[in-house]
C-alpha cells in the first residue's frame, strides 16, 4: 500500500520513502481523476525536486496529459497560476522539512487544496496503479503516438504571480529597512525580486540554496536565530519564509519573534478599523494562543476555529464569508487575494501596514494582543496514530485540564507531517504550563514509546 495522504499531501524521506516509482504512479493516478488539459508542476530548491518532478510529469503525460514546469516556485505561487490558468497543479515541497524529506501536494484548478473525498479516490487509484504489472507493454487504454502528453518548461509563469504581489499592497515610499530569510528555499529567486519591485532596502539572508541547506538552521523555524542580524542592521523588521514560502514568521527591531497569531491580531484590527473585516470576524486554528481570541473579543472580534491545516482554514473562510485566516506558524491567508497561505504576500501586507499606521512594529504587536504563556513540545513516538486509542493519556489531560480551569487550555494531536505527538498548554504561568507540559510529554511518552 502506498503512503496515505497528510494534513500536508503525501511526504516521505526521499528516494526511499517517497521514491521516483511511486511519484509516476501518483502522476497516472492523478491524471485519471484531475482530468485537464494541461497539469502544473512546481517544486522547492530540494535536490531530490527535480528527480520527483520528472518522475510525477512522466506518469501524468504517460496518460495524455500536457505537463507545464514551472520550475523553482512558492507553494502559494502555484495556486495562484493553478487558478489564473483554470488547470490542476502539483507542487514538490516538504516545506519547513529537513532537505532529505520531500512531499507531493496536489491542487485543484481553482488553486486549492483537494477534498478529503478527491484525495480518497486518488489514493485509491495509486494503489491500483501500483499493482498494475503492465509487463513490457502498455495495456489498451494507455494512449500512445501523439495521444503522449507533452512536457514543457514554462518558468516564466512565475512573472505574472510577482506582478499580481504587487498589485495586491501598496508599498512604495515606505522608506523601510528589512533583513529577510528566504530559507535557502523557494523564496530565494522570488521575494528579492518582489521587494527590490516594490522600493524596500533589503538585506538578504538564507538566499543561496544548493539543495541540501533548505530549511537548515534558517527560515521561519529557526526565526530566533535572525534576531541578532536585525539588531545589528538596525531593521524595522526581520522577514522568515519557510522552504516553500507559504507561511511568515516576522521579527520586530528588538529582534523579538512575531508569531502567526500576532500577525493575525494586528491585521484584523487594522481590517476592523478600516470597515474591511467582511462580518467582523476572522478564522483561526485550535492551535491559536488563547489571548488571540480574548484580544480581538474586547474590540468586538470573533474568532472563528477550525481543526489545524490552512485548507481548513480556507474552507472556513468561504464557508462563512470572511477575508482573513491563519495559523499560528505563520500561514495567513488573505481570501481576497490568495486561496492558501502566502508568505510572501503576508511580508508585502506587513510592509504595507507599517508604512500606513507609522509605527515600530513592536508598538502595533502590544496594541493588538496579549498572549497567554504558552508551550509547544513535540514528542517523537513511532506511530502518532495511535494517541486516539491511549486512554491512560486522555485521563492525564482530563487531570491537567481541571487543574488549569478557565485560565489555561491543553491540545494534543498526532502529527500529520512526522512521526510526533504535539501537545500544546496554555496557562496563566510559563511555570504551570512548563509543568502541565512536562507532565503530557512524560505519559506520552510512557504511552506511545519514544522513537
Amino acid at each position: 500500500m502506498a503512503p496515505r495522504f497528510g494534513t500536508d499531501g503525501i511526504r516521505g524521506v526521499a528516494n526511499a520513502e517517497l521514491t521516483p516509482e511511486l511519484a509516476l504512479a501518483l502522476g497516472r493516478a492523478a491524471a485519471r481523476h484531475l482530468p485537464a488539459r494541461e497539469f502544473l508542476v512546481g517544486r522547492d530548491t530540494r535536490r531530490s525536486g527535480p528527480m520527483l518532478q520528472a518522475a510525477l510529469s512522466a506518469g501524468l503525460a504517460s496518460e495524455g496529459t500536457r505537463v507545464v514546469d514551472v520550475g523553482v516556485v512558492p507553494t502559494p505561487g502555484l495556486a495562484w497560476i493553478a487558478a489564473d490558468r483554470g488547470v490542476p497543479g502539483a507542487m514538490i515541497s516538504a516545506s519547513h522539512n529537513p532537505f532529505q524529506d520531500n512531499g507531493i501536494k496536489l491542487l485543484s484548478a481553482t488553486g486549492s487544496k483537494l477534498p478529503d473525498a478527491l484525495e480518497i479516490k486518488i489514493e485509491s487509484e495509486l494503489d491500483a496503479v501500483l499493482l498494475e504489472r503492465r509487463g513490457p507493454v502498455a495495456g489498451p487504454g494507455s494512449p500512445a503516438g501523439a495521444g503522449v502528453g507533452e512536457i514543457e518548461s514554462e518558468p516564466e509563469l512565475v512573472d505574472a504571480y510577482l506582478d499580481h504581489l504587487l498589485r495586491a499592497v501598496d508599498v512604495q515610499g515606505a522608506r523601510l529597512r528589512v533583513v529577510c530569510d528566504c530559507a535557502n528555499g523557494a523564496a530565494s529567486p522570488i521575494a528579492p525580486r518582489v521587494l527590490e519591485r516594490a522600493g524596500i532596502d533589503t538585506i538578504l539572508v538564507a538566499a543561496s540554496p544548493d539543495g541540501t541547506n533548505i530549511n537548515a538552521g534558517c527560515g521561519s523555524t529557526h526565526a530566533g536565530g535572525l534576531a541578532g542580524r536585525v539588531v545589528m542592521e538596525r531593521a524595522d523588521v526581520g522577514l522568515c519564509f519557510d522552504g516553500d514560502a507559504d507561511r511568515l514568521i516576522a521579527l520586530d527591531r528588538n529582534g523579538r519573534v512575531v508569531d502567526g497569531d500576532e500577525l493575525l491580531a494586528m491585521f484584523a484590527i487594522d481590517l476592523h478599523e478600516r470597515g474591511a473585516l467582511d462580518n467582523d470576524a476572522l478564522v483561526a486554528t485550535v492551535m491559536s494562543n488563547l489571548g488571540l481570541k480574548r484580544s480581538l473579543g474586547r474590540r468586538g472580534i470573533s474568532v472563528v476555529e477550525t481543526p489545524i491545516g490552512d485548507r481548513h482554514v480556507a474552507d472556513a473562510l468561504d464557508r462563512h464569508g470572511l477575508v482573513l485566516g491563519g495559523e499560528q506558524s505563520g500561514h495567513i491567508v488573505f481570501r481576497r487575494e490568495a486561496t492558501t497561505g502566502d508568505g510572501i504576500l503576508t511580508a508585502l501586507k506587513l510592509l504595507e501596514l507599517l508604512a500606513r499606521r507609522a509605527r515600530p512594529l513592536d508598538e502595533l504587536v502590544a496594541h493588538a494582543m496579549t498572549r497567554l504563556p504558552q508551550e509547544l513540545r513535540n514528542v517523537r513516538v513511532p506511530e502518532p496514530g495511535r494517541l486516539g486509542a491511549a486512554a491512560a493519556v486522555w485521563a492525564e489531560v482530563t487531570a491537567v485540564e481541571e487543574l488549569l480551569g478557565a485560565s489555561g487550555r491543553v491540545l494534543l494531536r498526532a502529527s500529520g507531517t512526522e512521526a510526533a505527538v504535539r501537545v500544546m498548554v496554555e496557562a496563566e504561568s510559563h511555570e504551570n504550563a512548563e509543568s502541565a507540559v512536562d507532565r503530557l510529554a512524560g505519559i506520552v511518552l510512557r504511552e506511545l514509546g519514544g522513537a
